[in-house]
């Protein structure tokens, strides 16, 4: 190999107007990628984290909440299409509760949080080409959230997918599209400081950002942890939770043993003969919620020292062209993972919080949950958990996975869950109206219809 991969993907990024910072910072990753680095974080580097503070034994008083929430400002990750579902839009429009979006309970969580704390707290969406027309349209519904002299959003930038043989920028002139990626949410520091909103923040008074994915409805602003994060005086903290057996295969929080600093690790970066200590969730408690909260002045001072390369760990993600198509080219993505910016900023803290700051809406099956009774929401767009256990649910992807067809097997609406146990669907059944699930049950391969009003129990 040589530099002429490297100025191939330059040429295309600049053809594709990609921003000068942002090129730089994949000339990093490809220099790195090329040199044979793979990110890989061995279990003999790292120790334990134990003993994090807890958001639940917090004790900020309402001033100083609201003096931090005065100068915050809320960032929503909105690039992802929901395609995994079948969407060709952004997953935040998609409709979660009733006829609310995410969207519309991310602005009902914001307005309702500026109200008794006196805080503009605006919130930006950090959009792609692809979200955000339909994003930008939708947000028109809700007047009172603009902040003046602030975007409504600005764009994560893309990268050419490399030819895994040669690292050159792949050709696909089925789907030229299909040639772009972008570069993981890690995107989202280089993005701020290449659209200038990083100094524009700062300029206009700003001095801590909260930010999570739009998905993530459980990321409500809150007042106690932004006055706990501006008291800490941490340049950037982390959101974590406590391990459970459905999050054994995930990224977790560790502490690198030669610096002591704690390090994100996801998945990719695990050694195979590391992955059961990796997967231990007694040895490995947290993982990171992607909620965070960074210092706009730390931020903006590491990048000038390092010319907008903030050098978070490499993800070499191996995947081909065409993700419907395992025979088209094999290709490498380059990404990084905003959170493992934790092992950026020396002072970097994290805090443990329960689950109900993480309720992610990845497939269908997190969205039948979502949108059933174990699940309210109140007027403040929180999502209020309605018992102690969140029940498993399985709905086998053939007939569910799509959106499509998944709505039109829920027409008349979630069955009700709130005494479930687990709910594992097999066939193609269509549900009708006030289902009532109570207990463990399956539905088998045979498939049918389940009437109104029916019970289904263990």
């Amino acid at each position: 190999m040589s530099d002429a991969g490297l100025e191939q993907a330059r040429r295309k990024m600049a053809d594709g107007d990609v921003h000068p910072k942002a090129i730089e910072v994949f000339a990093h990753y490809y220099r790195e990628l090329e040199s044979g680095a793979t990110g890989v974080i061995a279990e003999d580097d790292v120790e334990p984290v134990r003993d994090l503070p807890r958001l639940a034994d917090l004790d900020v008083d309402a001033a100083q909440a609201a003096e931090a929430l005065a100068v915050t400002a809320v960032v929503k990750l909105n690039g992802g299409l929901g395609t995994s579902m079948g969407m060709d839009r952004a997953k935040s429009l998609l409709p979660v509760r009733g006829d609310c979006t995410f969207l519309d309970v991310i602005a009902q969580q914001v307005l309702a949080t500026r109200q008794p704390h006196g805080a503009l707290l605006p919130v930006i969406f950090m959009n792609s080409f692809r979200t955000r027309d339909d994003t930008l349209a939708a947000l028109k519904r809700h007047p009172d959230l603009p902040v003046d002299g602030l975007p409504a959003d600005f764009l994560q930038n893309r990268e050419p997918k490399l030819r895994a043989d040669d690292l050159t920028p792949v050709d696909w002139p089925d789907d030229p599209q299909l040639e772009w990626c972008p570069p993981g949410h890690g995107d989202v520091y280089t993005a701020l400081d290449a659209s200038g909103l990083l100094q524009l923040l700062l300029d206009a008074g700003y001095r801590y950002v909260s930010v999570s994915n739009a998905d993530n409805l459980g990321a409500s602003p809150s007042p106690t942890v932004a006055g706990w994060f501006a008291a800490s005086g941490a340049p950037y903290a982390a959101e974590v939770c406590r391990r459970t057996p459905a999050d054994r295969k995930g990224g977790h929080l560790v502490r690198r043993r030669r610096d002591d600093r704690l390090v994100l690790r996801e998945t990719a970066q695990t050694r195979s003969e590391d992955t059961e200590q990796a997967a231990d969730i007694e040895r490995h408690p947290y993982f990171h919620t992607n909620n965070l909260w960074f210092d706009l002045r730390a931020v903006a001072r590491i990048m000038a020292e390092r010319d907008g390369v903030l050098g978070l760990p490499l993800i070499r993600n191996d995947k081909t062209v065409d993700p419907s198509d395992p025979a088209s080219p094999a290709v490498v993505q380059v990404e990084s993972a905003m959170g493992a910016a934790v092992e950026v900023f020396e002072g970097a803290r994290a805090i443990e919080v329960d689950r109900s700051r993480f309720l992610p809406v990845k497939t269908t099956n997190d969205l039948l949950l979502m949108r059933s009774d174990v699940y309210e929401l109140t007027d403040g767009g929180l999502l209020r958990q309605r018992r102690d256990q969140v029940p498993y649910v399985d709905l086998v992807r053939e007939h569910y996975g799509l959106l499509p067809r998944f709505d039109s097997r829920f027409a008349a609406g979630a069955p009700s869950l709130a005494d479930a146990t687990s709910l594992q669907v097999e066939g193609d059944w269509t549900f009708g109206a006030d289902v009532r699930v109570t207990g463990d049950v399956t539905l088998d391969s045979a498939g049918g219809t389940v009437p109104d009003g029916e019970q289904l129990t263990s």
